[in-house]
């Protein structure tokens, strides 16, 4: 059973762990002390939200981040747009942890008038990828070794409104 929640800075640790295992597997070096991911994830000027999934134990198995774009954002996105981040342990893939992450990030991107979600992919991460791919994440452009993918975030009609 995954538990979904707001990350808070007592969670740095674990997610620290869970970017030690994805660095092992890949190789992509990136920061993952405590403080880096408190000011990085957790919380950031712009953050509109960082989740964290936990497993049954209470160990993070993966976590989500999606901040505001601010102009010279170093991805390049239109300010305003929403920029995601998801970092899934690779003990936790296949089972359902991405896309409980993307359901709460996708219901806070709605609450924060966000219309658009970015999402910065190394063009080598397969997974990655087919990961945004399967969120519903399109291509908008690619620039060299990156693949960009877009969400466009529509509110949901509400059940029985009958539109």
């Amino acid at each position: 059973m995954v538990q979904i929640r707001r990350a808070v800075a007592a969670d740095a640790e674990g997610m620290g762990r869970v970017l030690r295992e994805i660095i092992a597997k890949t190789g992509r070096e990136r920061a993952s002390d405590p403080a880096t991911l408190i000011a990085r994830y957790i919380e950031p000027p712009n953050g509109i939200l960082c989740s964290v999934a936990l497993d049954s134990a209470g160990e993070a198995m993966g976590f989500q981040s999606l901040i505001r774009a601010e102009a010279g954002n170093p991805y390049n996105v239109p300010p305003g747009w929403g920029i995601i981040g998801t970092h899934i342990s690779p003990r936790a893939h296949r089972q359902g942890v991405g896309k409980a992450l993307f359901a709460r990030s996708l219901a806070a991107a709605i609450d924060a008038n966000v219309t658009q979600i970015d999402a910065h992919i190394p063009a080598d991460n397969a997974a990655g990828l087919a990961y945004y791919s399967a969120m519903g994440f399109t291509t908008y452009r690619e620039p060299e070794g990156v693949v960009q993918k877009v969400f466009e975030v529509t509110p949901k009609t509400p059940p029985g409104s009958g539109s």
